[in-house]
Order: structure tokens, then C-alpha cells, then sequence
């Protein structure tokens, strides 16, 4: 599934302005969380998966990221991007039930993916089949009680051929999720299980690879430190980027911010 080739701060860029082209054409939102979980989708399909292995979006609302990853590798082509979020489209504004292989479960009622997740991993051990399951949830879903049991389950069953990884960027529909329903951090309420945690920077790629790649004998959840709006200062950190679409004068804006930190980088 994935290129098995490793991402640059490029590829990176590249993604990030793709995934604002699709949105800004769309005139669609959602781009805050979008951009603070691209990063770790990236790593997870170019170097993580390979084989039957699944990733499992549980937070939908970031389906402008999975589409946009799955074009970076090939999957998906820009004419389909094109149709994001139109009538008739595969590219639905959550992923879709049927239609993209590499799509396993329709998801945006947040709180239900880990769950999938898990039961496909048990699939897997019960078949004795060596492939694994990724599944990113946000932040907020873990204010689910479906959510938690399906982490129960996962420990229970010791399935350690699944990785939860949580995008942690701390804000939500309505504020942040310390105002909401506090939990924050979430990693004090999830040390008290019996996980193998891993607390890092979401958007360091280093990071996420030995994180992924560590081998424990309990099941791996990575808490991913993000920042909502990743790589457009006027986004970061901003509730309102949960919904707003950009303008066109925005776009440009962004566009010249992502290609400036990119000519840094060189």
C-alpha cells in the first residue's frame, strides 16, 4: 500500500498545498483538523503500511487528509479530487461506505472507529493473518463512551497488531476540549491502562517512525501533540478553522506561507 520511501520536507509541502487547492476549489471547511493530522497520515501510508494492512479514519471530519495522502500515493488521481465534496462524488465531506479500496468504513459519527478498528484487528489475530490496523481518532471523540470501551476491548484481547493514534491538537466544534469536557491531557487518563503510550510531536516525522515502528507486548497508542491549522499562521491554534472555508485572498496567502517555509527548509 504504501511507497516504502522516505517522505522529505517536500513531500510534505506538496501534500499540504494540495490538500488547500481541494478545499479552496470546493469552497469547503474543515481545514484546521485536516492540516493537523496530514503529517502522521503521510508517514502512516508512504512508510508504515504495506500488504493488507488498514488504516481506519475514526475522525471522518478529516477526510480532505486521507484523500489527500491517498493522491500522494497514487491512489487517488487529481481528476478525483476534483469531485471532492460535489453531488454524486465518491469524495464525500466524511469517507465513504463503498467506492475507494483503501476506504474501509464509512466514519464521521465520532466515536464508533476504534471500535471497527479493533474488531478488525481481532479479525486479523483470529485468522492468524500478520497484518495491522491503524486508526487515528481525534481529541474530542475521547469524550465517548464508545470510544473507551473500545479501548478496553483492544487491551483486553492484547491486540497488539493495532496502533491508536490520537490527534491531539486540543480544540473541537464548540472551544477546546478542556471547556467542553475535560480530559486535557488525555495521556494522564491513559496511563492508567494497560497500553504501551507514546506522547509525541505530530508533526515530527522522525518521531511518529520510531514510534510506529517500536515493538512493545501491550497495545501502542501514540498521542500526537498537533497544532490545529498546521502550516498557515493565520489557522493555528484557531477554533474558528474547525468549519471556515477560505477566501480566495486566503488561499494565496497560505499558499505563499507553505512555499516560503519550504524554500527555508532547502
Amino acid at each position: 500500500m504504501g511507497t516504502n520511501i522516505k517522505l522529505i520536507a517536500e513531500d510534505f509541502s506538496a501534500a499540504r498545498k494540495r490538500l488547500l487547492q481541494m478545499h479552496f476549489e470546493s469552497g469547503v471547511g474543515h481545514i484546521g483538523g485536516n492540516l493537523s493530522s496530514l503529517d502522521a497520515m503521510m508517514v502512516v501510508f508512504h512508510e508504515y503500511l504495506s500488504g493488507e494492512d488498514k488504516f481506519i479514519l475514526s475522525k471522518g471530519h478529516s477526510a480532505g487528509a486521507l484523500y489527500t495522502t491517498l493522491w500522494s500515493v497514487g491512489r487517488l488521481q487529481d481528476h478525483d479530487l476534483k469531485q471532492f465534496h460535489k453531488d454524486d462524488t465518491l469524495l464525500a465531506g466524511h469517507p465513504p461506505a463503498k467506492g475507494i479500496e483503501d476506504i474501509q468504513f464509512a466514519t464521521g459519527s465520532l466515536g464508533h472507529g476504534l471500535s471497527l478498528a479493533a474488531g478488525t484487528a481481532l479479525a486479523f489475530k483470529l485468522k492468524g493473518n500478520a497484518s495491522r490496523v491503524v486508526c487515528l481518532t481525534s481529541d474530542g471523540e475521547w469524550q465517548e463512551g464508545s470510544t473507551w470501551e473500545a479501548l478496553i476491548f483492544a487491551s483486553h484481547h492484547k491486540l497488539l497488531n493495532l496502533t491508536v493514534m490520537v490527534d491531539h491538537n486540543n480544540l473541537q466544534g464548540f472551544g477546546s476540549t478542556a471547556e467542553i469536557a475535560s480530559m486535557s491531557p488525555l495521556w494522564e487518563r491513559l496511563q492508567g491502562f494497560d497500553v504501551d503510550l507514546h506522547i509525541i510531536d505530530g508533526h515530527d516525522a522522525d518521531a511518529l517512525r520510531i514510534a510506529l515502528e517500536g515493538e512493545g507486548q501491550r497495545l501502542k497508542v501514540i498521542i500526537l501533540r498537533t497544532i490545529k491549522g498546521h502550516g498557515v499562521s493565520f489557522m493555528e491554534n484557531k477554533m474558528e478553522w474547525h468549519y471556515l472555508p477560505l477566501s480566495a485572498g486566503q488561499y494565496k496567502i497560505a499558499l505563499e506561507e507553505i512555499q516560503i517555509k519550504e524554500i527555508r527548509l532547502k
